[in-house]
């Protein structure tokens, strides 16, 4: 149990530390000389100065806030998996998820930030930088939305409706992602980047979100404790348990859903 260990763990400091980064962001993402600065990884995925200034200022927060518990962040260095499978609790984070709605402008970017025990997330963090939006779950506490400096709502999934919402991406979707939707009652699809998604399922706007194609870790930990924590699930297209600090931190195929099977 996350509490039994970590008894003073302070959610109030952990939110305004993704606050603190999302700030970060945002002072990169209003001056336009600042936002053409990038460089390329091996995968030709983007690296922006906002990555890593919010990376920078997330693990400084982190080593402050819970020194005793290790981070594994998108942007730090490697950590073998022969170090990582001692671990019993470590940070999942990803400083910048949506990196490419970043550069498009579109606002659709997170601050993803997670807890895991073992091979499970037990406290998610995702923080909108533009709109100032916080969703946070945990094994304890359920989810929770906070816009701003409204205090914040609980949040569920819509286990109600018989009309379902799927989710995808804009820029990911593929043939068989449309397909597995015809299983589902879905009348309607949303498309959204980042974790975005998860939060939309978390909070009953959305009932479905499946993914085929890779991901890593830091892009599902956060959004899949949020979804679990207000009654969804999140699992492997066979129903198996979606798991963490594995071998290799990529993904295989996913499905979250607004209920929990039986």
């Amino acid at each position: 149990m996350l509490y039994q260990l970590f008894p003073e763990l302070p959610i109030d400091l952990l939110l305004r530390l993704a606050l603190q980064a999302a700030n970060g962001i945002l002072e990169i993402y209003k001056d336009e000389a600042l936002m053409k600065q990038y460089t390329l990884k091996q995968d030709a995925s983007p690296v922006t100065l906002a990555d890593r200034a919010s990376h920078e200022i997330i693990v400084k927060g982190l080593q402050a806030i819970t020194p005793g518990i290790p981070v594994l962040s998108e942007e730090g260095a490697a950590i073998p998996y022969e170090e990582r499978k001692q671990w019993e609790y470590f940070w999942c984070v990803d400083p910048l998820d949506g990196t490419k709605e970043f550069l498009q402008r579109n606002d659709e970017f997170t601050v993803n930030i997670a807890l895991i025990h073992r091979q499970t997330p037990v406290l998610g963090i995702i923080c909108l930088p533009v709109l100032q939006t916080l969703y946070y779950g945990s094994y304890n506490d359920g989810s929770w939305k906070r816009i701003r400096d409204k205090d914040p709502v609980r949040i569920y999934t819509d286990k109600r409706t018989t009309d379902w919402t799927a989710v995808g991406s804009r820029s990911h979707a593929g043939a068989s992602e449309r397909e597995m939707l015809n299983h589902y009652p879905v009348s309607r699809q949303l498309f959204a980047g980042s974790s975005l998604k998860f939060c939309l399922i978390a909070e009953g706007s959305a009932h479905l979100y499946y993914r085929e194609g890779p991901t890593m870790e830091w892009d599902t930990a956060a959004g899949h404790a949020i979804v679990q924590y207000s009654g969804g699930a999140l699992s492997m297209p066979s129903g198996g348990e979606f798991l963490y600090n594995k071998t290799s931190l990529i993904n295989g195929p996913f499905i979250c859903t607004a209920y929990k099977a039986t």
